[in-house]
Order: C-alpha cells, then structure tokens, then sequence
C-alpha cells in the first residue's frame, strides 16, 4: 500500500513563491509515476503536472507552463511542486497522486493509483 503525505502548502500573497513536498513510502518509487493536480472551491480536479519515473520527462497544463516546476528525488522518495508568481486563481488545495502502471493520459484524474490528503495553498491580491 502506498502513502503519500503532502507538506509545504500556507497562505501568500500575489508573487509570491511555495514549494510543495509529496513523501511516498515503499521500496519501488522509482518506479511510479508522480503527478500534481489541484481542485478550487466548485471545480473540478485539474492536472497540474506530471514527471516520468526517472524524472527524465515533464508536462505541465499550459496555465502553470512557466511558472511552476515539478521534480523528484528518488533518493528520498519524495516529489516537488516548486510555485513561482503565484496569482490568485491559483488558490486550491494541491493533491500529490501516484500511477504504479503506464498510463495512456497523464492528465486523467482516474490513471492514478494513489492520492494524497491534499495541502491548501491560498494566494491573496
């Protein structure tokens, strides 16, 4: 069973920067595919950001290309979200998710195994 616990969320002001920590557990997380997805009041589940098992691949939603960078240190079992000029419409709580299999679409909400609690990032003008 996998376990993913995300950290580093709190609230900023417009500009501002975060970065998000996703820890995973098991032996086999160079093996997963790890990806960022966020969900405001209202809305639906969003993709964020995905990165490959080695790290050696990303993709970004266009909204975020730019400004945010997703990495992972296999090492520590652990994935980022690194969030620069935050803006406002980027308040939402951020879930950290897992893929054990190779997908089709990286950017489908049900390609993922497992997910995090989520952590709240909140940005105000």
């Amino acid at each position: 069973q996998v376990r993913l616990v995300e950290s580093g969320g709190g609230l900023v002001q417009a500009g501002d920067s975060l970065r998000l920590s996703c820890a995973a557990s098991g032996r086999s997380f160079n093996t997963y595919r790890m990806a960022w997805f966020r969900q405001a009041p209202g809305k639906e589940r969003d993709f964020v950001a995905a990165i490959s098992s080695s790290g050696g691949s990303t993709s970004y939603a266009g909204s975020v290309s730019g400004r945010f960078t997703i990495s992972r240190d296999n090492a520590k079992n652990t994935v980022y979200l690194q969030l620069n000029s935050l803006k406002p419409e980027d308040t939402a709580v951020y879930y950290c998710a897992a893929a054990l299999r190779q997908y089709s679409n990286y950017r489908r909400f049900d390609e993922y195994d497992y997910w995090g609690q989520g952590t709240q990032v909140t940005v105000s003008s």
